[in-house]
């Protein structure tokens, strides 16, 4: 049971870790593609993405977990969240290269973290 709620906030701490990577980046990408004429929410909106992206620092760095084992789930948690924060706030799908080429990140990424050489 011990191993299960380590494993648990281990995933919790990198789902929210690429939640706040990724939605601050979506953020910053925002304010550089609009809001051209009005400096003020150009600069909060680039401190609001700045902010998430520190937040996606700290948490990753606080997952109970090696980071050479966080490394692999952390990318193929990243391609998934990318994808649903991609369509929340740009609504666009993701294509069949993308969806294909993303399951082998996922595949990989699984590999990495849970593959234990005998």
């Amino acid at each position: 049971m011990r191993a299960s709620l380590g494993t648990m906030q281990a995933l919790a701490f990198l789902l929210a870790a690429t939640v706040l990577e990724v939605s601050g980046d979506a953020i910053v990408r925002i304010a550089l593609q609009n809001h051209s004429g009005v400096a003020a929410v150009r600069i909060g909106l680039f401190l609001l993405g700045a902010l998430l992206v520190f937040g996606y620092a700290t948490f990753l760095n606080l997952a109970p977990l090696e980071f050479r084992e966080v490394v692999g789930l952390y990318i193929a948690t990243l391609f998934i969240v990318w994808q649903a924060i991609n369509f929340a706030f740009f609504r666009t799908l993701p294509t069949t290269p993308i969806m294909v080429g993303g399951t082998f990140i996922v595949v990989g990424g699984a590999i990495v973290s849970f593959w234990r050489p005998q």
